[in-house]
């Protein structure tokens, strides 16, 4: 509108000498006008819920700075986790997560269910994250519920996990049923070499920061954006 009327303003004989000049300062204001938009914009609230993968994750950072980037506007990420805890331990967490009012929540609560020294059969490992997903979308009926599944565990940490994966689907499955989404992390950590696998999870369950960024951040990145963001 402001353009119109300065092209309005020019005399007729004048426009042609103008028309770059004016070409010009439009296009700067169309640009400052959308970086400010972007910054006015409210940030999108991401919460991570979950295990020690997650309280001790160390990626949080890096899908923060890079969604922000492929967003172009503010992302925060939070999170909802503790080391050691199981499903049934989340289930008295949903008041903390729907606090939060996220935009997008980020659900790893597997691991720990599949010990076997913590005696959570597969049938309640999947009522209590079907009773989560129910409850999160009730509550929150606008967010985006996305279940992840993580890395792969070693030596004692895989010993004691015999049966993950069928944990791991049990969730996929309850995610699926209700239309949730699922991202899947394994992959990224197969193509790496069992060396390099191995010095990412030097204690066969917790990743390292730098290498837990460089596998999972790549995948939600693309999946949450829906688009490629240059990773």
């Amino acid at each position: 509108m402001i353009c119109l009327r300065l092209w309005r303003a020019v005399p007729t004989e004048r426009r042609l000498a103008w028309a770059w000049v004016l070409l010009l300062a439009c296009l700067v204001m169309v640009s400052s006008t959308g970086e400010s938009d972007a910054e006015d914009l409210p940030p999108v609230k991401i919460v991570a819920f979950g295990t020690s993968l997650t309280a001790r994750g160390g990626w949080q950072a890096g899908l923060e700075a890079k969604l922000a980037a492929c967003l172009q506007r503010p992302v925060r990420v939070d999170s909802v986790a503790k080391s050691g805890e199981t499903s049934a331990w989340a289930l008295s967490q949903l008041d903390r997560v729907v606090a939060e009012e996220p935009d997008i929540i980020l659900i790893e609560l597997y691991a720990n269910d599949a010990t076997l020294h913590r005696l959570v059969s597969l049938a309640q490992s999947r009522k209590n994250i079907g009773d989560i997903l129910d409850q999160l979308h009730r509550r929150l009926p606008r967010a985006r519920i996305i279940l992840m599944a993580m890395n792969p565990f070693s030596g004692l940490r895989g010993l004691i996990r015999p049966f993950v994966g069928s944990y791991i689907s049990a969730h996929q499955a309850e995610a699926q049923k209700r239309g949730l989404e699922f991202v899947d992390n394994r992959p990224g950590w197969e193509r790496l070499s069992a060396d390099d696998r191995a010095a990412a999870i030097p204690d066969g369950a917790h990743p390292r920061p730098e290498a837990a960024t460089r596998i999972i951040v790549p995948a939600l990145l693309g999946h949450i954006a829906g688009r490629d963001c240059g990773e």
